[in-house]
């Protein structure tokens, strides 16, 4: 109703503009007519009455007036033009249609197996709720379009304006304005016409589409209530009792019209997720730049053969495959539910590449035995996707599941002993020859689609977990490889204990790789689903103590990025190059104490993030502060001073990491320093941990705050007939010899006693810091052997 006294409005205006013209040349003849004969009747007493306080509108009110309308109309013609935002809304309106046509083909006559069902199920929620959001944005704009009507009938509460349309003598001296006023309001009309339809057309297929997708949801639903339950019943009759009857001609037939259907949901879901494949791909590529890169560097610099002695097994044959194998076990766990022949192809393609991984690494017999797992999974894949349930078929299941648990009892043992990680594979053995166990006996009663689901995921979990092992390998080779040419781009060529490394680096890996394999089983058991719903509603619960409401997601997601902060802080030297190794010379400080800043960065940004996500009030959070700081004056003074003094230490770097100190009665070399305490290991071996607070309110002999090297001294007597000039002369001779001496600073020689044929003297020289006792060492025996070719004597 609103609209129609809009366009009433509208048209009613639009009619005064046309026809004010006509009106006005019929007004005026009669008006030439009737004047004479007033002329003669009309009192003069109108002529004396006083104009002074009368309202009067000028030419220039009337054009100002005209002009006002000209840009009302001018407004609302631009502001009805649609915008980038609005093209792009019906680019997604029509991308949305192909997306929906395309399912909707695809219901018709695809499997009707889980995995497809709980791909569309996912795929029509997520049209749904891009219906929903279209259907708004339509909504948005059609009101604005009634705003911008309104604005237009408004124009006729100007009463100058209206005043104007009435006079007819005024609108003959304003007659090309009018035109121009009236052009521009049919322009606007015009296109408000057109808009609306348009959005009224696009409203109404996406009501259209919104009522397919409900239908579509209520068969995927139905369909997935019926299938969960079909599992848990009696489908067939017992394997005794079944018989096939179908011409091989049909069979034939049916495995190529499954395929075919296979294909085009397989292709449907490869355009859905094009997407999130594609940065996937750009990620992987990524970072198969970033190996190669590092192992030109080390191949350029001829130290790429030295790969074998970290124990490489992937990178140093290459890059393509290994990157491959981390692309493509990340994509089994972040597809979930795709079709079943998409998922089952990017299982045998990552089988494959393992495969050839594995063919020079394997001895024959594993070899062969993980040949013939594939060989079982290719045929249970086959099986399940193209050959319709019957006697066949189920007889096929019951051998691959009987040599499955052949397989279990005595050739699994053959791969264990190859893998790197071997601490799942023990309960992967057990999950296998029980789901296979399990299957046999559910095919034979008749739950024929339970038993198949049992055999398919029985081969992916000892699959994925072969995979996982070797996905755990190529991380922690990727990470050593860094450390490695890090290493090496600073002049370190020594090999680390990269053994111990990779112990300490692959424990969180292993919680990684463990989630992965729980989810890929869970998904194809067809519980993952109900696990994490049960989860979700359990962590999202509200709880409430006292005034403080919360729910145990936040306090685990509070717990787990307090972790990973610690984590991360712990793991950022290894970027870095830095490894626990106390005999490093060369140390770079200035390295070093960015590593420091980053740690306390991100230890910082992890506790507010922490804090962040566990949801708590500021004014709760105001009240915790306050009893941290009771807590503080109480009894954590030591505690927060030890901080406060870290923070000091880090920027202020009075000592840093490799610097040689005396501290009290203590000293040694600084191996690490923390926010709380700094650990320094002295030349016995032993690590002393010191407090910060101490070390800051203790004198600090620092040896090394400017340089790594240390004027030392040798006390030494001669014995000969020689020149105090010539014992100069070769004291300098074999200290020049020695790579040890540091000779950018001349070494300085004192006599404290000279006698006929005996001399005492001081030599003084400057070496590193780190190799002192050696130093001395080797010049001792340097001097004694060039004296004593001299014939003469040195004792020291």
């Amino acid at each position: 109703m609103i609209q129609k006294r809009n366009f009433i409005g509208l048209l009613t205006l639009l009619a005064v503009f046309f026809y004010a013209p006509l009106t006005y040349s019929q007004t005026s003849t009669e008006k030439t007519e009737v004047t004479p004969e007033k002329t003669e009747t009309t009192p003069a007493k109108t002529e004396n009455k006083s104009k002074l306080f009368e309202e009067t509108v000028t030419d220039s009110d009337y054009l100002m007036a005209i002009e006002k309308a000209g840009e009302v109309l001018e407004s609302a013609h631009n502001d009805t033009e649609f915008d980038g935002n609005s093209h792009r809304l019906f680019g997604e309106i029509k991308r949305t249609q192909g997306k929906l046509d395309l399912i909707l083909a695809s219901l018709k006559g695809a499997n009707p197996n889980v995995r497809n069902q709980q791909m569309y199920r996912i795929v029509l929620k997520e049209i749904e709720q891009e219906l929903n959001e279209q259907n708004t944005a339509i909504n948005s704009r059609n009101l604005a379009l009634e705003k911008i009507k309104g604005r237009v009938i408004d124009l006729r509460k100007d009463k100058t304006l209206m005043g104007l349309l009435k006079d007819t003598i005024k609108r003959k001296q304003f007659k090309k304005e009018f035109a121009n006023l009236k052009n521009r309001y049919l322009s606007t009309d015009s296109l408000m016409t057109k808009n609306q339809n348009i959005l009224n057309k696009n409203k109404r297929l996406t009501v259209e589409r919104k009522i397919a997708v409900s239908n579509a949801l209520i068969t995927v639903e139905s369909k997935l209530e019926q299938s969960g339950i079909s599992m848990l019943k009696k489908e067939y009759p017992v394997l005794w009792s079944t018989s096939d009857s179908t011409a091989k001609k049909i069979v034939g037939k049916n495995i190529k019209a499954k395929i075919i259907i296979e294909e085009n949901v397989a292709a449907y879901y490869l355009s859905y997720r094009a997407g999130g494949l594609i940065f996937l791909t750009l990620l992987m590529c990524l970072l198969g730049w970033y190996i190669s890169r590092n192992l030109k560097y080390l191949k350029n610099n001829g130290h790429q053969g030295h790969l074998s002695d970290f124990n490489f097994k992937y990178l140093n044959r290459g890059v393509i495959i290994p990157v491959a194998v981390i692309g493509l076990n990340i994509a089994v766990v972040s597809n979930l539910y795709a079709p079943a022949m998409f998922i089952e192809l990017i299982q045998l393609v990552l089988l494959g590449l393992i495969t050839f991984l594995f063919k020079d690494n394997w001895s024959k017999v594993a070899m062969r035995n993980w040949l013939l797992l594939l060989v079982l999974f290719l045929i249970l894949c086959f099986l399940d996707l193209f050959i319709a349930v019957g006697f066949i078929q189920r007889c096929a299941f019951i051998v691959i599941n009987i040599l499955g648990v052949r397989y279990g009892f005595v050739q699994i043992k053959t791969l264990k002993d190859q893998l790197y990680y071997k601490g799942f594979f023990k309960w992967a053995t057990i999950i296998f020859i029980g789901l296979n166990v399990l299957a046999i006996l559910n095919n034979i009663f008749g739950r024929v689609s339970l038993a198949n689901m049992l055999s398919i995921t029985a081969f992916i979990s000892l699959t994925q977990i072969v995979a996982l092992s070797v996905f755990l390998k190529i991380i922690l080779e990727i990470i050593l490889l860094q450390i490695y040419t890090t290493r090496i781009k600073r002049g370190i060529e020594k090999i680390f204990d990269f053994e111990s490394l990779s112990e300490t680096l692959k424990k969180p890996f292993i919680i990684v790789i463990s989630y992965m394999w729980i989810v890929v089983i869970a998904a194809n058991l067809n519980i993952w689903e109900s696990l994490r719903a049960g989860l979700t509603s359990l962590l999202i619960h509200p709880n409430t103590i006292g005034s403080i409401t919360f729910t145990l997601g936040n306090i685990v997601l509070f717990f787990i990025i307090i972790w990973v902060a610690h984590l991360l802080q712990n793991y950022v030297a290894y970027f870095f190059g830095e490894v626990d190794d106390e005999n490093e010379e060369n140390i770079n400080k200035k390295q070093h104490s960015k590593l420091l800043i980053t740690r306390l960065v991100v230890l910082i940004c992890g506790y507010l993030l922490a804090v962040a996500a566990s949801g708590m009030p500021l004014d709760k959070l105001s009240i915790l502060l306050g009893a941290l700081g009771v807590g503080v004056g109480l009894g954590l003074q030591s505690v927060v001073n030890n901080f406060v003094s870290g923070i000091i230490l880090i920027f202020d770097k009075p000592i840093q990491i490799g610097d040689v100190i005396n501290i009290s009665s203590e000293s040694g070399r600084v191996k690490s320093m923390g926010l709380r305490t700094t650990k320094i290991n002295s030349a016995n071996g032993a690590e002393i941990i010191i407090p910060n607070g101490n070390l800051l309110s203790q004198n600090i002999t620092n040896w090394t705050y400017t340089d790594n090297f240390k004027l030392v001294e040798i006390a030494a007597e001669v014995d000969g007939d020689i020149m105090p000039e010539e014992i100069n002369a070769l004291i300098l001779e074999s200290l020049e010899s020695m790579d040890l001496v540091n000779n950018a600073k001349p070494p300085q020689i004192y006599y404290t006693a000279i006698a006929d044929g005996k001399f005492k003297l001081q030599i003084k020289f400057w070496c590193s810091i780190y190799r002192t006792e050696e130093t001395i060492s080797t010049a001792r025996q340097v001097l004694f052997s060039n004296f004593k070719a001299k014939g003469l004597t040195l004792s020291t």
